[in-house]
């Protein structure tokens, strides 16, 4: 347990000290534009490439894998939107925010670098497929589900517009995307791009870490709604233990795949759930108690599983 602790604190560490930052120092938000820019569009997708490249393709091609872990996400992602329509009495685009909090894990940024760390370097390419279906998904469905509550210009072919436009925008999706048609041609970087990419990526969980801290720290949190803890339970508890179910209902699958998979599953809800109802002016300040409220919390859940792994306790046949 020891050696857990010594392997997850430092993550959790790095959360708290851009936390404790951000509540010491109170500079604007906006001082986190080219901190987010540098995560989104330079360190997360070089790492993201890497991950995706190194791998041999014939290990990429697993469908049953990608529809387990993407049907896992669904299922959270549609309990939760059920729950916070019936406990918190939300609205269609109030609700598919508390389905965001239910259902989006921090996948990009506390995701890759954990999952590493915790199963080695055989958990790079599930890594990378589970971010890159679970965005798909999630992208597409929030601009479909907002979209039935515009009244002045609802239309599919405006969502599906929408949906497609974040798709080809995503830097990580298109990153996971080069690094498939890497593998897949068996290309190699100049030892130049290598290890700048190599530099780039070790950036990523350290700096996303701390900017994930410090937005927390800068986020009001006065009230505390009921649907909040429930989403809360949601995600850190529901979504791994449901995502268990599907490694064993679609299995067998090599434990490193099927425990990265649970892993990522028992991730807290991403910073991106704020970022969205931001986007869509709804669900504002629960949304940000929800990834506050479920980061820490993740403390004892998520140390929990990766106890449970590393400890030869979650085994699958």
């Amino acid at each position: 347990m020891f050696d857990i602790l010594n392997l997850a604190l430092p993550y959790f560490g790095v959360v708290f000290i851009g936390f404790a930052c951000g509540k010491w120092k109170g500079l604007p938000e906006a001082g986190l534009s080219w901190m987010n820019f540098f995560l989104l569009y330079v360190s997360l997708p070089a790492l993201m490439f890497n991950l995706i490249a190194r791998t041999p393709f014939a290990e990429l091609s697993n469908p049953p894998f990608l529809v387990a872990t993407t049907l896992a996400t669904m299922l959270t992602f549609t309990l939760a939107l059920l729950l916070g329509k019936v406990i918190g009495r939300l609205s269609l685009r109030e609700a598919t925010m508390a389905g965001l909090a239910g259902g989006y894990g921090n996948i990009g940024y506390m995701g890759p670098g954990l999952a590493l760390s915790v199963l080695g370097a055989k958990a790079a390419a599930p890594t990378a497929l589970i971010f890159c279906c679970d965005s798909i998904f999630l992208f597409s469905i929030v601009p479909l589900l907002v979209e039935l509550t515009e009244r002045d210009h609802a239309s599919l072919a405006h969502a599906l517009r929408t949906v497609l436009r974040q798709i080809v925008q995503n830097p990580l999706i298109m990153a996971t995307a080069a690094g498939i048609l890497a593998a897949a041609l068996q290309l190699h970087p100049p030892t130049v791009v290598d290890r700048t990419l190599q530099f780039l990526q070790n950036a990523a969980a350290p700096t996303a870490l701390f900017a994930l801290g410090v937005t927390v720290a800068l986020r009001p949190f006065e009230r505390l709604p009921w649907e909040v803890p429930v989403l809360t339970v949601v995600k850190l508890v529901i979504h791994p233990l449901i995502s268990f179910g599907l490694m064993l209902l679609f299995g067998p699958f090599a434990q490193p795949w099927a425990a990265t998979a649970v892993l990522m599953a028992a991730l807290p809800p991403a910073l991106n759930v704020f970022v969205i109802a931001r986007q869509h002016d709804s669900w504002i300040e629960p949304a940000s108690s929800a990834v506050l409220i479920g980061t820490f919390a993740s403390v004892v859940t998520l140390t929990s599983v990766m106890w449970l792994i590393q400890s030869g306790r979650l085994v699958f046949p």
